[in-house]
């Protein structure tokens, strides 16, 4: 379906013709229509399936056709991270460009002017606020938010909010607003907190559900089956000999993406973390570098996974396995963008073995494995991607070999060896 073919309000169209956006991607050939006849909706959907346009477009033709307040807050649209609220914001202005609109993008950072855009933006009465859940709720802490106004309800990522703790925030902001609204909810997944949510603040809701896509063959999958010492090393002999430009490193939490990028450092590459104990200004400059080629590789926590467009990024190397199927999706598709090819690597440890054996029987597939350098030392064996490691009296993981450190050697320390040779 094409975007002239749906009862767009002109003006929107005029700015996807400039865009040159034709044709409509799934979510947004099945929630576009919905969303226009003003019914309540939640869309099961992905990043990167063209989902911030599909609520967008119909919300600028409804403020359009409909008869709304231009002194009021007339629309919010929540969303988990500043990236994400930053990036809608971005798309905001170039869909509504010909509208007659306003909006003010409300998220965290220690800018002072930027906190002062935002208070007037809301005092004013701008149109569309696009805020995270926390940001929003400090302003209405400090400073009387007028809601009264508000007919549009659009939350983005709803699951990541809830993952990230903002349910209640969530709700304190719901209990403001006006009963007769439209709600729109937008997740990657649909678990049952979402459901819940969702029978909440919604009204009989129109279900629409989009299949989490799988990655693209234009992106090489890889993994690799080492000890959680080893991969340190591994990261280093994958990145020495090749020609460094915009590599992504995904780490699990922000401690070890702060102590790889130290690693790296050392090793005379130029890595730059990003994670959220960064200052927005601070993350800013990150981005921009890394986007400018300024900075060789980007090591980062799933705050940039989603919401973060960079097309020319050539490597992924997923330093621990992600949690979830989806979150491997999101991260892997920072690579072979904009008909580009890519590469993903991941590292997979014995104690991570269980969720791979889930991405891979999301994928359907059996990704290709990655020799272990010799100088890494020996490998952890196939089988532990066969069964779930054994459990301890403490509920830890149990590798099926001795660890290795991160050049091959086996640890081997004092109580073992007096062990060792008490038995002997």
């Amino acid at each position: 379906m094409y975007f002239d073919e749906l009862p767009l309000s002109d003006e929107v169209l005029d700015a996807l013709w400039d865009m040159h956006f034709d044709e409509c991607t799934p979510v947004q050939e099945q929630t576009i229509p919905v969303i226009l006849e003003r019914h309540d909706v939640i869309s099961c959907a992905q990043t990167g399936t063209g989902k911030t346009a599909a609520y967008i477009l119909p919300l600028l033709t409804n403020l359009a056709y409909d008869d709304h307040n231009p002194d009021k807050l007339n629309a919010i649209i929540m969303a988990p991270t500043r990236e994400l609220a930053q990036q809608i914001d971005q798309q905001m202005e170039g869909f509504g460009f010909y509208v007659p609109f306003s909006s003010v993008a409300i998220y965290g950072g220690k800018d002072n002017g930027a906190w002062g855009n935002q208070v007037s933006g809301l005092q004013k009465g701008a149109d569309i606020v696009i805020a995270t859940p926390g940001r929003l709720l400090a302003q209405m802490n400090i400073y009387k938010v007028d809601f009264s106004g508000v007919k549009y309800f659009i939350l983005d990522e709803a699951d990541r909010m809830l993952d990230m703790g903002f349910y209640d925030d969530i709700m304190t902001i719901v209990r403001q607003l006006p009963e007769d609204r439209q709600t729109i909810m937008f997740s990657a997944t649909m678990p049952e907190k979402i459901r819940r949510m969702a029978k909440a603040i919604m009204r009989n809701p129109v279900e629409v559900q989009i299949a989490v896509s799988r990655p693209p063959e234009t992106i090489h999958q890889q993994c690799a089956l080492l000890f959680e010492p080893q991969k340190p090393g591994m990261v280093q002999l994958m990145l020495q000999g090749r020609e460094l430009k915009k590599v992504i490193i995904f780490a699990g939490k922000k401690q070890r993406v702060k102590e790889l990028t130290r690693t790296l450092r050392t090793l005379k590459i130029d890595a730059r973390a990003m994670h959220s104990d960064l200052e927005q200004a601070e993350r800013d400059q990150v981005m921009l570098d890394f986007r400018n080629g300024k900075v060789d590789v980007l090591v980062a926590t799933d705050v940039v996974s989603r919401g973060i467009d960079v097309t020319d990024v050539p490597l992924v190397i997923n330093y621990d396995v992600p949690r979830d199927p989806e979150d491997y999706v999101h991260r892997i598709g920072r690579t072979a963008r904009a008909e580009n090819s890519g590469e993903a690597v991941t590292f997979v440890s014995p104690e991570e073995a269980h969720y791979w054996r889930r991405i891979e029987q999301f994928l359907k597939k059996q990704i290709e494995r990655l020799p272990l350098p010799e100088a890494l030392g020996e490998a952890p064996d196939e089988s532990i991607l066969a069964a779930r490691p054994q459990r301890d009296s403490r509920g830890h993981g149990k590798p099926h070999n001795k660890p290795h450190n991160r050049f091959g050697g086996k640890h081997r320390n004092k109580k073992t060896a007096n062990n060792d040779k008490t038995q002997s």
